[in-house]
């Protein structure tokens, strides 16, 4: 099949490593001597539908590498989640441009609508190419060991609960850190990995994968306190009941909901507040606060893994060959082989689409508010070099002179 023209684009929520990918499908495209033009699309499918698109095969190596180390979605990006209608829409505009490849970086929304776009491209007879490219600071891709984001993400949420946590044990109290993840709790995890002494927080670990019981939840800051004089804890933004309604629909008064009708679990402070409120009226704490780590874990720039950066490259540029040399649609997935290293497959795109993974029991630990050693020896090469650490004065207390 002539490949022609291609177009790219990123969809979802930006993260640090994302325009790797951009720039390893746009880099590796142009290499093929049949590829005519590189377009981007401006701000995802919603760029497709308006026809909005950019012409990276003018674009110079050098800023492309430029652009390549800057977080968030060059292209821009969307959070339209596209039906049926919406990607015969999208596919009409692919055909009106020729366009035989077709490249998406996103995560679970984005695979679904590159599955309905290619059935969409199978049903015209049209020679359509495909490829679904992961990403996602929540790691919730199904058939990936990690996805590209994920990894930068957790290295900023480990580092700014090691930092939280030396605040802590300077001004004792009880802290509250909120972290992305509305279904899975990889990134709130991650927060585990700052720690150094055992008396480090976070002292407690609060994920979507568990039922979260409030009483409980207070018992156990009630004990952390008594043992420590403090308490540093790391709360998932979709900590739930039983029944799976989240915690922050049943403590406030008022919630936003996005375009999709779901409770909007971020970009506000409202988890954190009522659970730093809680603590304060149940339990008599008086020194408490909170943070909502929100948008920053997402494109903090200065905070990248090196290991995260090298392999979101990669998939966009395994995705130009999985596209160019094989015969079928897919997603890319990275697996990994080895005490450390990775490599990339294709996945039909049914065994990814509209599917969400979530932490592994092994990786929990029993009591259900810390994590395991496995899932330290999971999370800590992807991390990335130079990562910062925490000492302490070894202290020798003088004598007392005074009786007082």
């Amino acid at each position: 099949m002539a490949s022609g023209k291609i177009l790219v684009a990123q969809g979802g929520g930006p993260t640090a490593v994302i325009n790797q990918s951009l720039v390893g499908v746009t880099l590796e495209a142009r290499r093929f001597r049949n590829v005519e033009l590189v377009y981007g699309a401006r701000h995802g499918v919603r760029g497709i539908v308006n026809e909005d698109f950019y012409d990276l095969t003018q674009e110079t190596s050098h800023n492309l590498e430029l652009v390549a180390n800057t977080p968030s979605s060059a292209l821009g990006s969307t959070r339209d989640k596209p039906d049926i209608k919406y990607c015969q829409e999208i596919f009409k505009v692919l055909r009106a441009h020729q366009i035989e490849h077709f490249f998406y970086i996103g995560g679970n929304d984005s695979s679904d609508t590159v599955s309905i776009v290619s059935l969409e491209a199978q049903k015209a007879g049209y020679p359509l190419r495909c490829i679904h490219i992961p990403k996602t600071i929540d790691n919730d891709l199904v058939g990936n060991d990690h996805t590209p984001g994920f990894p930068s993400a957790a290295r900023f949420v480990a580092q700014a609960f090691a930092g939280a946590n030396l605040d802590n044990a300077s001004l004792p109290g009880v802290y509250v850190g909120v972290v992305m993840g509305r279904h899975a709790g990889f990134l709130t995890a991650a927060s585990a990995l700052g720690k150094k002494f055992h008396d480090d927080g976070p002292h407690l670990i609060y994920l979507p994968e568990r039922t979260f019981v409030l009483e409980k939840f207070l018992a156990d800051v009630k004990a952390t306190y008594e043992r420590f004089g403090r308490c540093v804890i790391a709360v998932s933004e979709g900590i739930h009941d039983a029944s799976g309604v989240p915690i922050a629909s049943l403590l406030a008064k008022e919630l936003e909901h996005d375009a999709h009708g779901n409770v909007q679990l971020s970009g506000n402070g409202a988890l954190a507040d009522l659970l730093c409120e809680e603590i304060k009226s149940k339990l008599k704490i008086k020194r408490v606060r909170g943070d909502t780590f929100g948008y920053l874990q997402r494109s903090f720039i200065g905070c990248v893994s090196d290991v995260d950066q090298r392999e979101a490259r990669e998939v966009g540029e395994k995705a130009v060959q999985f596209a160019m040399w094989g015969s079928c649609d897919g997603s890319v997935a990275i697996r990994r082989t080895g005490s450390y290293s990775v490599d990339y497959e294709l996945l039909p795109l049914e065994a990814v689409a509209g599917k969400t993974r979530v932490m592994e029991d092994e990786f929990i630990a029993s009591s259900g508010t810390d994590i395991t050693d496995a899932f330290r020896l999971y999370l800590r090469p992807l991390l990335g070099s130079g990562m910062p650490d925490a000492f302490r004065l070894r202290a020798k207390p003088v004598t007392k002179l005074m009786n007082r």
